[in-house]
């Protein structure tokens, strides 16, 4: 089993653990008695043995889907929360991908003005990003992730063998956080090398399965280095968001229904690059090996269709504006990303695929 330890200050740590079977001894990590599991349809049907050993009162099924995490999903699992008398001394489990793990950590930083929050990733993206460093909320009508808080999980439960019903259109959408995280491991401060670049260079999708233990590691290893030395996103965790701006955009824009999270991220990645290259910031080397990682793995196949005028439009209600200016990661070196407020709209409009 590994062991990860998030150390943020003396009174907040979070304990990540990665271990293959870990489900089938749940009681050895949390009290199930003392515990309220949110989930979604499709883990509800998928898991019902694991789920059944929770008090079924104390179990809260939202619909399965990105455009679920609004508002009112929000204020359905508070006020069942609350009906059924949730106690301080009570926790939150999040049982699901990236959906469940936003709204039910906000839920748990929300109810009695907070409890205990364990997150228990299913899906590859959830597991290697959104489960780890307490990034919490929901969506609204103008962007993505506008409304939420910080709230670090005291225990992130991590078993990968859940993997093995995930589609291959599910492995893809992790894929994409995967390649966003080996092209900013430099920009991580992590002490210890995974060369996830030089990894995913060499490997194919087949590959990637057979060695994502190790891969799960390495960027649970990562994510919790920067979030360990920026909390709060006030610098370094601003690197997390690599491709993101340009993604959260697309993703309004379809109401959340026609991309993955995973491709989205993959295609602001592209674009990002592009930008980069166009700038004379990375040369045409590491531009298409970038290109040739996305490709390799199918991440960006979907065209784009909407305004260009549109997505910067959107862009510039992206949470990391500043100054009414766009904060735009870029690539500026292999496995390094700076971060720049100075890109004017026409060259990031140009950089749209």
């Amino acid at each position: 089993m590994e062991k990860i330890l998030i150390s943020a200050n003396e009174d907040l740590k979070s304990e990540i653990f990665i271990k293959n079977g870990l489900v089938n001894s749940i009681e050895d990590f949390i009290d199930v008695d003392n515990c309220f599991l949110i989930t979604n349809t499709t883990i509800e049907k998928l898991y019902s043995k694991f789920i059944k050993k929770f008090n079924k009162k104390r179990i809260i099924v939202i619909k399965d889907g990105e455009r679920y995490k609004n508002i009112k999903t929000y204020s359905e699992i508070l006020n069942k929360l609350l009906k059924e008398k949730i106690e301080r001394k009570d926790c939150i489990i999040a049982f699901g991908g990236g959906v469940v793990g936003d709204l039910a950590g906000f839920c748990a930083n929300s109810a009695l003005r907070g409890v205990k929050l364990i997150q228990m990733p299913t899906t590859l993206l959830a597991m290697c990003d959104s489960s780890i460093g307490g990034k919490t909320g929901f969506n609204s009508k103008y962007g993505k992730n506008l409304i939420g808080s910080f709230y670090l999980a005291s225990k992130v439960l991590i078993d990968p063998d859940f993997l093995n019903t995930l589609n291959e259109h599910e492995y893809k959408c992790g894929l994409g956080e995967i390649v966003k995280y080996a092209l900013i491991e430099k920009s991580c401060k992590n002490d210890v090398k995974y060369n996830l670049l030089e990894i995913l260079s060499k490997y194919q999708t087949q590959d990637v399965k057979n060695e994502i233990g190790y891969i799960i590691k390495a960027c649970a290893h990562l994510k919790a280095r920067v979030v360990e030395l920026d909390r709060l996103e006030g610098g370094l965790r601003k690197i997390l968001n690599f491709g993101h701006t340009y993604a959260h955009a697309i993703e309004t824009l379809s109401n959340y229904k026609y991309f993955s999270h995973g491709e989205v991220v993959a295609y602001g990645i592209k674009c990002a690059s592009k930008l980069s290259f166009n700038l004379g910031i990375i040369d045409r080397d590491y531009f298409d090996r970038i290109d040739y990682l996305l490709n390799k793995f199918q991440l960006v196949q979907k065209e784009v269709k909407y305004k260009s005028k549109d997505i910067v439009r959107l862009m510039e209600q992206d949470k990391k504006v500043e100054n009414q200016k766009i904060n735009l990661l870029v690539p500026t070196a292999p496995a390094v990303v700076e971060l720049f407020d100075n890109i004017d709209l026409p060259s990031i409009e140009a950089s749209l695929l």
